[in-house]
C-alpha cells in the first residue's frame, strides 16, 4: 500500500512540479503534463501509456482514495496537503482535490500507423486551437471506437490539463501523433489506404450518403476557418444537413454525429 506523505509547507521542494499550474501549463512542462481529477487519474493508471511521476491529493480525501493509491505503479510518490496548501501551491482553488504529474510517452506517426488494425477508423484534426474542443474531440473518438487520432502541426496540445479533463481522460488513452501540415496528414492517410472524408458546410455529399470502408479516416477543421482548401480538394467532402439556415455546428458536436454515423454504418454492412 502506498502511503501519502503529509506536506504542510507550500514551498516544499517536493511539490515543485505542481507550483503555479496555469503559468507552467502555458510555457510547457519539459516532457511532463498535469492530470486533474479522480476519473482522469484512474484512466492514467489503468492504461499505463504515460508514466506517472507523482500524485498530490487533498488530505481530506486520503482515506477515500486508498484503493486508487493501491493501484499506483511502484515508485510513484503520493503527497497529501491541506486545501490551503494545495491552493497556494497550484495558484488557484483546486476543487477536485487530485492532481498528478505524468511523463509524456508519445509514439511517432510511423509507430501509430503501424499499430492500426486492418480495419480501422482514424480521426484527423487540423487547426484545432481550442482546448475544450480538443478534449471533446478525443472524448468522442474514444466513445465511438476510433483507433487513433492524428493532428496537424497547428493543433493545440491534447495533453494540456484542460484538454485532458474535458476528454475525461481519453487524451491519455487514445493513441495520437502529429502528422505535419494538414495536407501532409491527408496525404499520409491516403497513402495508407484510408478512404478519407472531410467535414465542410459546403460538402459535396450529405453524411448519410457516405458508405462504409474497411479503413476510414474523418478530417475535422477549426470552427470558423474550417479545413484548408487544399485539403478539401484532395478528399471527398461531407456536409451535415441542417434546418433553420444553420450550416455548421461546434466541431466536437459534429465529430460525435459523424463518428456515430460511421460506426453505425459499418455495423450494418459488416465493413467495420
Amino acid at each position: 500500500m502506498v502511503r501519502a506523505v503529509a506536506i504542510d509547507d507550500p514551498d516544499d521542494p517536493r511539490l515543485a512540479d505542481y507550483r503555479q499550474v496555469r503559468e507552467r501549463d502555458l510555457v510547457g512542462r519539459q516532457g511532463g503534463f498535469i492530470a486533474e481529477g479522480v476519473v482522469v487519474l484512474e484512466k492514467l493508471i489503468a492504461r499505463g501509456r504515460h508514466p506517472l511521476r507523482s500524485v498530490l491529493i487533498a488530505e481530506k480525501r486520503v482515506a477515500a482514495l486508498e484503493p486508487l493509491m493501491a493501484a499506483l505503479p511502484p515508485g510513484v510518490e503520493v503527497y497529501a496537503a491541506g486545501q490551503a496548501v494545495m491552493d497556494a501551491v497550484v495558484g488557484f482553488p483546486i476543487h477536485r482535490g487530485v492532481l498528478a504529474v505524468g511523463a509524456r510517452a508519445e509514439p511517432g506517426l510511423d509507430a501509430v500507423l503501424a499499430a492500426l488494425p486492418e480495419r480501422a477508423l482514424v480521426v484527423g484534426l487540423c487547426g484545432i486551437a481550442n482546448h475544450d474542443n480538443m478534449g471533446g474531440l478525443f472524448r468522442n473518438a474514444a466513445a465511438f471506437g476510433a483507433d487513433a487520432v492524428l493532428l496537424d502541426d497547428d493543433c493545440c496540445d491534447p495533453l494540456y490539463r484542460k484538454a485532458i479533463r474535458v476528454s475525461v481522460g481519453a487524451a491519455l488513452t487514445m493513441p495520437f501523433a502529429r502528422a505535419g501540415s494538414a495536407s501532409d496528414l491527408a496525404a499520409r492517410l491516403m497513402a495508407q489506404g484510408f478512404a478519407v472524408v472531410a467535414l465542410s458546410p459546403g460538402g459535396s455529399v450529405e453524411l448519410s450518403q457516405v458508405g462504409p470502408a474497411p479503413r476510414r479516416a474523418v478530417l475535422f477543421g477549426a470552427e470558423g476557418p474550417g479545413l484548408p482548401a487544399e485539403v478539401l480538394a484532395q478528399v471527398q467532402t461531407v456536409r451535415i444537413e441542417m434546418a433553420g439556415g444553420f450550416d455548421s455546428l461546434n466541431v466536437a458536436t459534429t465529430s460525435g454525429i459523424v463518428l456515430h454515423q460511421m460506426v453505425a454504418s459499418a455495423r450494418v454492412t459488416g465493413a467495420g
